[in-house]
């Protein structure tokens, strides 16, 4: 296969990358294609929700159950990572178990229905929330060991724009057959055929070679208060770790507060088609293809200190903007310009974290980073919508983008000591 794409000029890794990564990085892409039409499910499982009548507080649910389990297990599953010889196995499998998700949500509504068909569906997806919080801590391990310290952008831009472009094409389909085919056959239709790409992303990700890491385990004959003391030890000799993961755990609340409002604001105050819906998530996702491209070439050109600034400003205003529109016209305009200034965090973010977490202790350091990240994510889905229903849907947008220029305050004038990779 990279025979053919050398053949079409069609550059699948950095010029110059040894031929197992070049191979590394087309697993990666060819892996994203995958997730792409997984991912396109995503932005309608809460609106199926809210369609079968779930309340404000079971489709926030959806976010914060992740969260919660990721919070208690993030770090045991971090230790057991770290334990492990090479942890892409364990990486492709979990990912496969949590977009059979989708199929099994597809399935539901032939066995159950009324409240407990939403019951069961929040049911399934809080069992898939261990696998999640494993998918979560070894991407990053993963990722990092593929593009090594000098390539993260290309990868990372390279993966997440095949995957926007196949989540912005597969949405605005999507979107098309829910308004075509009557509900709930039309959800059922979508969450089964595109949990398909996760027989895709198995098969490729699972081909992925990286470098054993030799397992690390603590001592033997060590208590537990020790081993915790060793543990903080190792955290509390990289400050920039620190510094890093606490800051964009405040961002990340103001992120992840909005998360469940967005489609209730779609739902509720827009009256918006499942069209609309679909138009606004292709919106967000088709501009991420420009938006990595873009901010690729910004850090070459300018840092990643001008990125991580420019970049959490630009999305700490886009729930206000949607607060403030009522027509859907406009907010597909916005959700584009919103995904483009996504692009720039999900690599600066990315690529900021991995400079600060030593290599040999990657899955240790990306568990607590994913557990500071849960702990935002458990209360502020919830908080967000008690807010929707104390103060509007509106207020409550206003509200998550004042957590989230806090965020940006806060690394507005951060300055990083050193790195550690």
């Amino acid at each position: 296969m990279l025979r053919i794409l050398r053949k079409l000029n069609f550059q699948v890794a950095p010029t110059g990358a040894p031929l197992a990564q070049e191979r590394n990085f087309l697993y990666v892409q060819i892996d994203a294609i995958g997730i792409g039409l997984a991912n396109a499910a995503s932005p309608f499982l809460p609106v199926f929700l809210a369609r079968l009548g779930a309340t404000n507080f079971q489709v926030g649910l959806l976010t914060a159950m992740p969260a919660a389990t990721g919070l208690v297990l993030a770090i045991l599953v971090g230790n057991f990572l770290q334990s492990r010889r090479n942890i892409v196995p364990w990486f492709s499998a979990a990912r496969l178990m949590v977009v059979s998700a989708y199929a099994a949500t597809g399935l539901a509504p032939f066995l159950v229905s009324g409240d407990l068909l939403i019951t069961t569906i929040l049911a399934i997806w809080a069992m898939v929330t261990i696998p999640q919080t494993a998918v979560a801590v070894a991407f990053s391990v993963v990722m990092n060991s593929v593009a090594g310290p000098s390539f993260r952008y290309d990868l990372m831009s390279r993966r997440w724009s095949v995957l926007g472009l196949t989540s912005a094409v597969t949405v605005a389909l999507v979107g098309r057959v829910l308004d075509l085919v009557n509900f709930p056959i039309n959800y059922q239709i979508v969450f089964i055929g595109l949990s398909a790409g996760g027989l895709l992303s198995f098969i490729f990700s699972s081909r992925l070679k990286i470098p054993d890491t030799p397992p690390r385990t603590s001592p033997p004959g060590r208590s537990i208060v020790q081993r915790s003391q060793d543990y903080f030890k190792l955290i509390g000799e990289h400050p920039d770790f620190i510094q890093f993961s606490l800051k964009r755990f405040v961002y990340m609340t103001g992120t992840t507060l909005a998360i469940p409002l967005f489609p209730l604001y779609f739902v509720r105050e827009l009256d918006a088609s499942d069209s609309a819906i679909g138009m606004i998530n292709m919106a967000q996702t088709a501009v991420l293809l420009i938006g990595y491209a873009l901010w690729t070439r910004q850090n070459r050109k300018r840092g990643s200190r001008f990125v991580l600034t420019i970049t959490t400003l630009g999305l700490s205003l886009y729930p206000a903007i949607v607060a403030l529109t009522h027509q859907v016209n406009w907010i597909i305009l916005f959700a584009g310009l919103a995904g483009i200034f996504q692009a720039g965090i999900d690599l600066v973010f990315f690529d900021e974290l991995m400079k600060t977490v030593p290599v040999e202790f990657s899955a240790t350091f990306v568990s607590l980073a994913q557990s500071l990240q849960y702990a935002s994510a458990i209360l502020a889905p919830i908080l967000g919508t008690f807010l929707a229903s104390q103060i509007g849907l509106s207020g409550a947008l206003f509200v998550a983008t004042g957590i989230r220029l806090a965020g940006f305050c806060l690394f507005a004038f951060w300055t990083p000591q050193k790195s550690a990779a």
